[in-house]
């Protein structure tokens, strides 16, 4: 049986890396996506050049009928779900904790913090023998900002990564027993589009110099931690994060 894996927010970035990546290490993917059809398309058709098989589908995460139809239609059209990347995720513009307002951080917490849950939920109802599964791998995809707290920034972004951080704790030792693994990789500053879309283009060169290895992380190497948790090398791994930081 061929193993099936669903990335999150894998239109760009790290997601679409971490699709391509497990495409080529064997893996049937499902590319959710909040928006951008033609980028999904593109990481589309790099999976299935691997050989694999391979569908799109647009989701909400933080939609809890949007997330059990990811998953349906995940496993209606390549099999039985055994993989889960929760690495959709969103921040809003920098803004001090006293000049946010509750609309904002309810936005925030659902896409970072929610959408993980209620994805993860779908996956142990596929993969866990209670549901008649055979087991699987879930990772989360945290960020640094979760302990170091985003300051003048971004403090609801790490608040719901802190989340995450303990979901993967109190998850993994909840189904370890039932053959799930649950694990994370804590992502630190990232060469991508994601900070433009933050309304902060420049920060990933300006906050290079605080990085002891001075520059920001490729999406691939986040990528090769994730689906190396993912992977059957990581079988005796559960309630991990792996920093994935450059140091910081």
């Amino acid at each position: 049986m061929t193993d099936v894996v669903i990335v999150t927010g894998a239109s760009r970035g790290i997601g679409a890396a971490t699709a391509r990546l497990a495409a080529r290490r064997g893996w049937d993917v499902v590319v959710g996506y909040r928006s951008g059809r033609a980028e999904a398309d593109t990481v589309v058709a790099d999976c299935r050049a691997a050989g694999r098989g391979v569908v799109a589908v647009a989701v909400d995460v933080a939609d809890e009928g949007d997330v059990r139809r990811l998953f349906d239609q995940a496993t209606a059209e390549l099999g039985p779900v055994t993989g889960l990347v929760n690495n959709a995720g969103a921040v809003a513009s920098r803004r001090r904790v006293e000049d946010m307002t509750a609309e904002r951080v309810r936005t925030v917490l659902a896409v970072n913090l929610l959408g993980p849950i209620l994805c993860a939920r779908e996956a142990v109802r596929r993969m866990s023998p209670r549901h008649g599964g055979s087991g699987g791998a879930i990772v989360n995809v945290s960020s640094r900002a979760g302990v170091l707290g985003a300051p003048e920034e971004w403090v609801d972004y790490a608040a719901a990564k802190a989340g995450v951080d303990t979901l993967t704790v109190g998850l993994s030792k909840e189904v370890a027993a039932e053959g799930i693994r649950v694990n994370s990789v804590r992502a630190g500053l990232a060469d991508t589009d994601f900070h433009e879309r933050a309304g902060e283009p420049g920060r990933a060169k300006r906050m290079a110099p605080t990085i002891p290895m001075g520059r920001a992380g490729t999406p691939d190497e986040f990528a090769a931690a994730i689906v190396w948790l993912l992977s059957a090398e990581a079988s005796y791994v559960t309630g991990a994060t792996l920093d994935v930081a450059g140091g910081r």
